[in-house]
């Protein structure tokens, strides 16, 4: 029996979560910033972070990588870039590569408490009750392996968005 691991949903901003460890960038292949998450990472950061990623860059579709937090309350921050739906294809496979390669670096990083946006949803198009399905199918799966982690946060930027994941979550507590 694995140990319990507390999944939760909130409406926020994804740098706004000082009780985590790492958050999550939904991230483009050269890891630079850009709109919506990984805007507002970079942004909030500082340009710290834009010099380590560089070294990083570029990664593929399904991908993640670590890096420092800098001015962001969080020790970590993992990099993942989703599929662009209707593009990279299988997207459910890829995305669900995101969740998993993110839960890997946690684990190898002892990484107890992470927060998850919901990665290809903004610009990339992913619809969003397909996407949660994804996350949360994907993170079950996986919540076996996990040894450090204790929490998992979805910060979900919209109310609508929040419903949804909640609904899910909920289905499978």
């Amino acid at each position: 029996m694995h140990k319990e691991v507390k999944l939760l949903a909130v409406k926020g901003g994804i740098t706004q979560q000082p009780d985590v460890m790492a958050i999550v960038n939904a991230a483009n292949a050269h890891l630079t910033t850009g709109g919506g998450v990984a805007g507002a990472i970079h942004h909030a950061a500082g340009n710290d972070l834009y010099r380590e990623c560089q070294e990083l860059a570029p990664i593929r579709p399904g991908n993640a990588v670590i890096t420092k937090a800098y001015n962001l309350p969080n020790d970590y921050i993992i990099h993942c870039l989703g599929p662009v739906y209707g593009k990279n294809k299988p997207e459910n496979v890829i995305l669900a590569k995101c969740y998993k390669n993110a839960l890997r670096l946690a684990e190898e990083y002892k990484i107890t408490s992470i927060a998850f946006p919901a990665i290809a949803t903004g610009v990339f198009g992913y619809p969003m009750e397909e996407a949660t399905e994804v996350a949360i199918k994907t993170i079950l799966a996986e919540l076996p392996s996990l040894k450090h982690l204790e929490k998992i946060k979805f910060v979900l930027f919209s109310e609508a968005d929040l419903e949804v994941y909640q609904k899910k979550l909920a289905e499978v507590q």
